[in-house]
Protein backbone atom coordinates (compact mmCIF):
# COMPACT_ATOMS: atom_id res chain seq x y z
CA UNK A 1 0.00 0.00 0.00
CA UNK A 2 1.29 3.27 -0.95
CA UNK A 3 1.94 6.28 1.94
CA UNK A 4 1.77 10.08 0.98
CA UNK A 5 5.30 11.37 1.68
CA UNK A 6 5.23 13.71 4.55
CA UNK A 7 8.67 15.07 4.46
CA UNK A 8 10.86 16.90 1.86
CA UNK A 9 14.29 17.44 0.89
CA UNK A 10 15.28 21.66 1.50
CA UNK A 11 18.04 23.85 1.71
CA UNK A 12 18.80 25.10 5.48
CA UNK A 13 21.57 27.15 7.24
CA UNK A 14 22.09 26.77 10.99
CA UNK A 15 24.16 30.02 11.34
CA UNK A 16 25.21 33.16 9.01
CA UNK A 17 27.81 32.54 6.80
CA UNK A 18 29.91 31.63 3.57
CA UNK A 19 27.99 29.05 1.12
CA UNK A 20 29.49 26.48 3.17
CA UNK A 21 26.70 26.72 6.31
CA UNK A 22 23.93 25.62 3.08
CA UNK A 23 23.31 21.84 3.57
CA UNK A 24 20.32 19.64 2.12
CA UNK A 25 18.11 18.62 5.48
CA UNK A 26 14.83 16.70 5.80
CA UNK A 27 11.56 19.06 6.97
CA UNK A 28 7.88 18.31 7.21
CA UNK A 29 6.52 18.99 4.25
CA UNK A 30 3.84 21.71 4.07
CA UNK A 31 -0.25 21.99 4.22
CA UNK A 32 -1.76 24.51 2.07
CA UNK A 33 -4.34 26.72 4.03
CA UNK A 34 -6.89 28.90 2.66
CA UNK A 35 -5.91 31.08 0.07
CA UNK A 36 -2.81 28.82 -0.32
CA UNK A 37 -1.48 26.79 -3.39
CA UNK A 38 1.69 23.99 -2.22
CA UNK A 39 3.68 23.58 -5.39
CA UNK A 40 5.77 20.45 -6.19
CA UNK A 41 9.29 23.36 -6.96
CA UNK A 42 10.82 22.01 -10.77
CA UNK A 43 13.22 25.49 -10.32
CA UNK A 44 14.47 28.28 -8.04
CA UNK A 45 16.02 31.40 -8.92
CA UNK A 46 19.03 32.34 -7.10
CA UNK A 47 19.14 36.34 -6.55
CA UNK A 48 21.64 38.53 -4.81
CA UNK A 49 19.31 38.59 -1.95
CA UNK A 50 19.79 35.05 -1.26
CA UNK A 51 23.37 35.30 -0.48
CA UNK A 52 23.03 38.80 1.16
CA UNK A 53 20.76 36.86 3.62
CA UNK A 54 22.70 33.38 3.65
CA UNK A 55 25.40 35.75 5.08
CA UNK A 56 23.72 38.45 7.21
CA UNK A 57 20.53 37.65 7.78
CA UNK A 58 18.56 41.18 6.87
CA UNK A 59 15.12 40.54 7.02
CA UNK A 60 15.05 37.07 7.85
CA UNK A 61 16.97 37.57 11.26
CA UNK A 62 18.77 34.44 12.65
CA UNK A 63 18.76 31.01 11.14
CA UNK A 64 17.59 28.54 10.66
CA UNK A 65 15.65 29.04 7.40
CA UNK A 66 15.02 28.17 4.02
CA UNK A 67 16.15 30.76 0.86
CA UNK A 68 14.24 31.42 -2.34
CA UNK A 69 11.69 33.36 -3.65
CA UNK A 70 11.85 32.59 -7.19
CA UNK A 71 9.62 29.69 -7.91
CA UNK A 72 8.51 27.47 -11.00
CA UNK A 73 6.64 24.27 -10.51
CA UNK A 74 3.78 22.36 -10.48
CA UNK A 75 0.11 22.70 -8.31
CA UNK A 76 0.79 19.51 -5.58
CA UNK A 77 -2.43 20.64 -3.81
CA UNK A 78 -4.60 23.69 -2.98
CA UNK A 79 -6.13 25.19 -0.30
CA UNK A 80 -9.72 26.07 0.32
CA UNK A 81 -11.25 28.97 -1.38
CA UNK A 82 -8.47 28.77 -4.25
CA UNK A 83 -9.86 28.84 -7.61
CA UNK A 84 -7.17 30.20 -10.18
CA UNK A 85 -5.56 27.05 -9.98
CA UNK A 86 -5.96 23.25 -9.84
CA UNK A 87 -3.71 20.20 -8.74
CA UNK A 88 -1.42 19.52 -12.22
CA UNK A 89 -1.45 23.53 -13.09
CA UNK A 90 1.99 24.69 -13.87
CA UNK A 91 2.93 27.90 -12.15
CA UNK A 92 5.05 29.98 -11.56
CA UNK A 93 5.95 33.71 -9.57
CA UNK A 94 7.55 35.22 -6.61
CA UNK A 95 6.78 34.29 -3.01
CA UNK A 96 5.95 37.31 -0.86
CA UNK A 97 9.10 39.49 -0.45
CA UNK A 98 10.74 39.61 2.64
CA UNK A 99 9.09 37.30 4.41
CA UNK A 100 7.43 34.68 2.41
CA UNK A 101 10.98 33.03 1.48
CA UNK A 102 11.14 28.91 0.95
CA UNK A 103 11.50 27.63 -2.59
CA UNK A 104 14.60 26.55 -2.37
CA UNK A 105 13.02 22.70 -1.32
CA UNK A 106 10.99 19.94 -2.76
CA UNK A 107 7.64 21.87 -2.20
CA UNK A 108 7.01 25.31 -0.97
CA UNK A 109 3.43 27.07 0.08
CA UNK A 110 2.68 30.12 -2.05
CA UNK A 111 -0.29 32.74 -1.56
CA UNK A 112 -2.43 32.05 -4.75
CA UNK A 113 -2.51 35.63 -5.75
CA UNK A 114 1.29 35.53 -5.94
CA UNK A 115 1.21 33.12 -9.03
CA UNK A 116 0.43 32.71 -12.57
CA UNK A 117 0.33 30.06 -15.05
CA UNK A 118 3.67 29.26 -16.53
CA UNK A 119 3.86 30.41 -20.31
CA UNK A 120 4.12 27.28 -22.60
CA UNK A 121 6.89 29.21 -24.38
CA UNK A 122 9.50 28.71 -22.10
CA UNK A 123 10.80 25.46 -19.25
CA UNK A 124 10.77 25.45 -15.82
CA UNK A 125 14.04 26.98 -15.53
CA UNK A 126 13.85 29.70 -17.60
CA UNK A 127 10.31 30.31 -15.21
CA UNK A 128 12.21 30.03 -12.09
CA UNK A 129 14.82 32.87 -13.15
CA UNK A 130 12.28 35.23 -13.85
CA UNK A 131 9.95 36.17 -10.95
CA UNK A 132 11.88 38.34 -8.96
CA UNK A 133 14.33 40.26 -11.10
CA UNK A 134 11.14 40.75 -13.79
CA UNK A 135 8.87 42.16 -11.34
CA UNK A 136 11.83 44.10 -9.85
CA UNK A 137 11.99 45.83 -13.04
CA UNK A 138 8.33 46.10 -13.62
CA UNK A 139 7.64 47.80 -10.72
CA UNK A 140 10.50 50.28 -10.81
CA UNK A 141 10.12 50.88 -15.30
CA UNK A 142 6.41 50.62 -15.48
CA UNK A 143 4.56 50.98 -12.09
CA UNK A 144 6.96 54.05 -10.45
CA UNK A 145 8.63 55.56 -13.87
CA UNK A 146 5.38 54.60 -16.26
CA UNK A 147 8.37 54.76 -18.90
CA UNK A 148 6.90 55.23 -22.16
CA UNK A 149 8.56 55.38 -25.96
CA UNK A 150 10.90 57.39 -26.95
CA UNK A 151 12.14 58.04 -23.70
CA UNK A 152 15.54 57.91 -22.36
CA UNK A 153 16.37 55.14 -19.22
CA UNK A 154 19.94 54.73 -17.83
CA UNK A 155 20.12 50.88 -16.05
CA UNK A 156 23.19 50.15 -14.20
CA UNK A 157 24.74 46.90 -13.82
CA UNK A 158 22.75 46.14 -16.90
CA UNK A 159 23.76 42.61 -17.58
CA UNK A 160 23.01 41.52 -14.32
CA UNK A 161 19.78 39.47 -13.17
CA UNK A 162 17.74 42.66 -12.60
CA UNK A 163 19.53 44.73 -15.37
CA UNK A 164 19.35 42.02 -18.28
CA UNK A 165 15.28 41.73 -17.60
CA UNK A 166 14.92 45.64 -17.20
CA UNK A 167 16.63 46.10 -20.45
CA UNK A 168 14.59 43.56 -22.57
CA UNK A 169 10.98 45.36 -20.78
CA UNK A 170 12.34 48.41 -21.67
CA UNK A 171 12.71 48.13 -25.08
CA UNK A 172 9.46 46.21 -25.23
CA UNK A 173 8.34 50.00 -23.87
CA UNK A 174 9.83 51.65 -26.80
CA UNK A 175 12.80 53.10 -24.70
CA UNK A 176 16.15 53.97 -25.83
CA UNK A 177 18.18 52.33 -23.29
CA UNK A 178 21.74 52.84 -22.23
CA UNK A 179 23.58 50.30 -20.21
CA UNK A 180 26.51 50.40 -18.19
CA UNK A 181 28.38 46.95 -18.01
CA UNK A 182 32.69 45.96 -18.34
CA UNK A 183 32.90 46.10 -21.76
CA UNK A 184 33.50 41.88 -22.15
CA UNK A 185 29.52 42.08 -21.51
CA UNK A 186 28.75 45.06 -23.94
CA UNK A 187 28.71 42.68 -27.00
CA UNK A 188 25.67 40.70 -24.54
CA UNK A 189 23.78 43.73 -23.71
CA UNK A 190 23.70 44.95 -27.84
CA UNK A 191 22.19 41.04 -28.47
CA UNK A 192 19.55 42.12 -25.61
CA UNK A 193 18.17 45.73 -27.27
CA UNK A 194 20.54 47.89 -25.31
CA UNK A 195 21.39 50.78 -27.73
CA UNK A 196 24.32 52.66 -26.07
CA UNK A 197 27.07 51.04 -23.59
CA UNK A 198 29.23 52.53 -21.01
CA UNK A 199 32.04 50.33 -19.77
CA UNK A 200 32.09 51.66 -15.90
CA UNK A 201 35.36 50.33 -15.47
CA UNK A 202 36.46 52.95 -18.17
CA UNK A 203 34.15 55.62 -18.77
CA UNK A 204 32.42 57.96 -15.71
CA UNK A 205 28.89 57.13 -16.72
CA UNK A 206 27.76 61.27 -15.35
CA UNK A 207 30.24 62.31 -17.67
CA UNK A 208 28.87 60.39 -20.51
CA UNK A 209 25.13 60.36 -20.21
CA UNK A 210 22.79 63.54 -19.76
CA UNK A 211 19.05 64.35 -19.66
CA UNK A 212 17.84 60.76 -19.56
CA UNK A 213 14.15 60.57 -18.21
CA UNK A 214 15.13 56.99 -15.81
CA UNK A 215 17.63 55.68 -13.97
CA UNK A 216 17.35 51.97 -13.00
CA UNK A 217 20.21 51.53 -9.95
CA UNK A 218 20.72 48.09 -9.17
CA UNK A 219 23.72 48.94 -7.42
CA UNK A 220 23.39 51.21 -4.75
CA UNK A 221 26.26 53.12 -2.32
CA UNK A 222 27.37 56.09 -4.09
CA UNK A 223 26.13 55.36 -7.44
CA UNK A 224 22.78 56.34 -6.23
CA UNK A 225 23.00 59.37 -5.52
CA UNK A 226 25.58 60.21 -8.34
CA UNK A 227 22.58 59.01 -10.37
CA UNK A 228 20.95 62.02 -10.35
CA UNK A 229 22.94 64.15 -12.15
CA UNK A 230 22.63 62.82 -14.89
CA UNK A 231 18.62 63.04 -15.32
CA UNK A 232 16.48 66.17 -17.08
CA UNK A 233 14.77 68.16 -15.01
CA UNK A 234 11.22 66.16 -14.25
CA UNK A 235 13.32 62.76 -14.21
CA UNK A 236 13.21 60.21 -12.20
CA UNK A 237 15.66 57.94 -10.40
CA UNK A 238 14.30 54.03 -8.89
CA UNK A 239 16.90 52.40 -6.73
CA UNK A 240 16.57 48.96 -5.73
CA UNK A 241 18.25 49.34 -2.94
CA UNK A 242 18.76 50.97 0.39
CA UNK A 243 20.15 54.33 0.19
CA UNK A 244 20.84 57.15 2.69
CA UNK A 245 17.14 58.97 2.50
CA UNK A 246 17.91 62.63 3.84
CA UNK A 247 20.97 62.81 1.17
CA UNK A 248 19.20 61.12 -1.44
CA UNK A 249 16.19 63.16 -1.15
CA UNK A 250 17.67 66.55 -0.43
CA UNK A 251 20.10 66.21 -3.75
CA UNK A 252 16.85 65.17 -5.75
CA UNK A 253 15.47 68.26 -4.73
CA UNK A 254 18.14 70.39 -5.59
CA UNK A 255 18.54 69.04 -8.84
CA UNK A 256 14.38 68.97 -9.82
CA UNK A 257 14.64 65.88 -10.08
CA UNK A 258 12.45 62.76 -8.24
CA UNK A 259 14.02 60.21 -6.61
CA UNK A 260 12.40 56.89 -5.16
CA UNK A 261 13.62 53.75 -3.63
CA UNK A 262 11.90 50.19 -3.57
CA UNK A 263 11.76 46.50 -2.42
CA UNK A 264 9.98 44.28 -4.70
CA UNK A 265 6.22 43.17 -4.07
CA UNK A 266 4.55 40.15 -5.20
CA UNK A 267 2.15 40.61 -7.65
CA UNK A 268 0.07 38.46 -9.76
CA UNK A 269 -1.23 41.45 -12.06
CA UNK A 270 2.71 42.15 -12.51
CA UNK A 271 3.62 38.03 -13.23
CA UNK A 272 0.74 38.27 -15.57
CA UNK A 273 2.70 41.11 -17.73
CA UNK A 274 5.61 39.24 -17.76
CA UNK A 275 4.13 36.37 -19.21
CA UNK A 276 2.48 38.73 -21.97
CA UNK A 277 5.96 39.46 -23.07
CA UNK A 278 7.69 35.92 -22.74
CA UNK A 279 4.66 34.43 -25.03
CA UNK A 280 4.93 37.52 -27.14
CA UNK A 281 8.73 36.55 -27.49
CA UNK A 282 10.23 40.09 -26.05
CA UNK A 283 11.44 38.30 -22.40
CA UNK A 284 13.58 35.61 -21.67
CA UNK A 285 15.99 35.45 -18.87
CA UNK A 286 19.94 34.62 -19.65
CA UNK A 287 21.09 31.66 -17.58
CA UNK A 288 24.14 32.13 -15.85
CA UNK A 289 24.22 28.40 -15.06
CA UNK A 290 22.15 25.60 -12.88
CA UNK A 291 22.49 23.52 -10.32
CA UNK A 292 20.65 20.31 -8.63
CA UNK A 293 19.02 21.26 -5.43
CA UNK A 294 22.05 19.73 -3.55
CA UNK A 295 24.67 21.98 -4.94
CA UNK A 296 23.15 25.30 -3.75
CA UNK A 297 25.99 26.08 -1.70
CA UNK A 298 27.80 26.06 -5.76
CA UNK A 299 25.33 28.40 -7.08
CA UNK A 300 26.03 30.62 -3.96
CA UNK A 301 30.04 30.68 -4.69
CA UNK A 302 29.27 32.09 -8.54
CA UNK A 303 26.70 34.35 -7.13
CA UNK A 304 29.25 36.04 -4.30
CA UNK A 305 31.87 36.67 -7.15
CA UNK A 306 29.34 39.33 -8.71
CA UNK A 307 30.69 38.61 -11.72
CA UNK A 308 27.45 36.19 -13.62
CA UNK A 309 25.70 37.15 -16.29
CA UNK A 310 22.10 36.51 -16.12
CA UNK A 311 20.33 34.44 -13.36
CA UNK A 312 21.54 31.46 -11.42
CA UNK A 313 18.85 28.46 -11.33
CA UNK A 314 18.84 25.77 -8.86
CA UNK A 315 16.70 22.29 -10.25
CA UNK A 316 14.68 19.62 -8.15
CA UNK A 317 14.58 16.31 -9.60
Amino acid sequence: MSTVKTTMRAVSQDVLGGPEVLKEVEVERPEPRANEVLIRVRAAGVNPTDWKHRAAGIFLGEPPFVLGWDVSGVVEAVGFGVAAFAPGDEVFGMLPYPYGVGSHAEYVIAPARALTHKPAAIDHVQAAALPLVSLTAWQALVEHADLRPGQRVLIHAAAGGVGHVAVQIAKARGAHVIGTASAGKHEFLRGIGVDETIDYRETDFTEAVKDVDVVLDTIGGENTVRSLRVLRPGGLAVSILPVAQDEYAKEAERLGVRAVWMLVDADRSGMEAIAELVEAGKLRPAIAGTFPLAEAAEAHRLGDTGRTTGKLVLTVD
